[in-house]
């Protein structure tokens, strides 16, 4: 089972979203039976049945065992990931790309990088696990509380001129067998918590 699969077609994407079909899919982390699953969701078999025919059919769950009942043949499936994300190809031209985007500095630049890292990787973990390969990447998620917008400020000018000072020394546009990589760095304010109610 991968950990994140990548949705990239509009039908299984489709598929994936309908709440029933989610929920046989949070339930099949583990190898179940449509009549296990019938019970758990209070559901009558056959349309379980309907709905896992539609999700192994778009590669969303698989089979994991058969186990014989006399002369009857029950089907064990389980879910292709643990977790699944839509890429935003699966959207087609409308599609957010950060090409489309004029300001740099707004959030929808922000949320059009995070869609293209989703699409980009999400294409290469797939190449790399039908060619049997490990894909490498790097990936830095850490918090930093400013006191002001002012060292905000300061601190984005800091980090700017390092990773410039970083490319210019790593970066080689002509060495044979290299490979370019794709280098984003983004930052946001944390959602805030909400406070828990005080009792009367």
């Amino acid at each position: 089972m991968l950990d994140i699969q990548v949705i990239d077609d509009p039908a299984a994407a489709t598929v994936a979203l309908e709440p029933v079909r989610s929920r046989l899919l949070s339930e099949l982390a583990a190898p179940a039976s449509a009549a296990t699953l019938a019970t758990r969701v209070g559901m009558a078999r056959q349309k379980v049945n309907y709905h896992l025919h539609a999700l192994e059919e778009h590669g969303l769950v698989r089979l994991a065992q058969e186990r014989k009942w006399g002369g009857l043949t029950e089907r064990l499936l389980v879910a292709t990931a643990a977790s699944y994300v839509v890429s935003p190809s699966a959207l087609g031209p409308v599609a957010v790309d950060p090409k489309r985007e004029v300001d740099r500095l707004s959030a929808s630049y922000l949320i059009a990088l995070g869609a293209r890292v989703v699409r980009e990787v999400g294409d290469l973990v797939r190449r790399a696990m039908a060619a049997g390969k490990r894909l490498a990447t790097l990936g830095v998620d850490t918090e930093v509380r400013f006191r002001s917008a002012t060292e905000r400020a300061a601190f984005t000018a800091e980090l700017t001129e390092a990773i410039t000072k970083l490319v210019a020394k790593y970066h080689d546009e002509s060495a044979p067998g290299g490979r370019a990589h794709r280098l984003v760095v983004v930052a946001h304010p944390l959602p805030q918590k909400n406070e828990p109610r005080e009792s009367p």
